[in-house]
């Protein structure tokens, strides 16, 4: 039943991945687990601490892959388009996970509560109701966190984007089915 659970979350994740992508469901599910087992003893609360683990260490996977295909510091993986098709590009929706986790990371520093939030709703897939929980957070709390985290990040993340690349919209941080 866990395992159904992480690979929907796995399966979440993924699909806001670029196109080609070489990470799959399976794989990640099966880092994050290697990760959470070589994790000293956890003192599990509940459901929804376990999950937000799961979350984080799902986010820590993404990250590193992510940094581990950008092997130069500028220009690693260019792909070289001809000018008609630029117009285009960025425009898939996928998110890059490397200026997600550096935007996360400054929320966390200013607020540690809504990245919290953030990585619960996210990454961890909790609805509002099981963020709420798990924060120990009324669910008006969450919601109001979620949505000024939400705007704040397509802020940061959109500054952070070369000027071709820009998007300006809601798909970085879609909503966790």
């Amino acid at each position: 039943m866990v395992y159904a659970e992480l690979r929907r979350l796995a399966r979440s994740y993924m699909s806001r991945e670029r196109p080609g992508h070489t990470l799959e469901t399976t794989a990640l599910v099966h880092e994050a687990y290697t990760k959470l087992v070589c994790t000293p003893h956890i003192d599990w609360r509940d459901r929804g601490h376990f999950y937000a683990v799961c979350a984080q260490l799902m986010r820590r996977v993404l990250v590193d892959y992510a940094r581990s295909r950008n092997y130069l510091k500028r220009g690693g993986g260019i792909k070289l388009v001809p000018l008609e098709e630029a117009r285009d590009i960025g425009q898939d929706g996928a998110i890059d996970f490397l200026i997600l986790d550096e935007a996360l990371n400054r929320l966390s520093a200013f607020d540690p509560r809504k990245g919290q939030v953030v990585e619960l709703r996210f990454f961890g897939g909790l609805s509002v109701e099981e963020t709420a929980d798990v924060l120990e957070l009324s669910t008006d709390t969450v919601r109001r966190d979620w949505k000024m985290a939400k705007v704040w990040l397509l802020r940061e993340m959109d500054a952070q984007q070369p000027p071709t690349t820009r998007t300006g919209g809601p798909a970085y941080l879609r909503e966790p089915r």
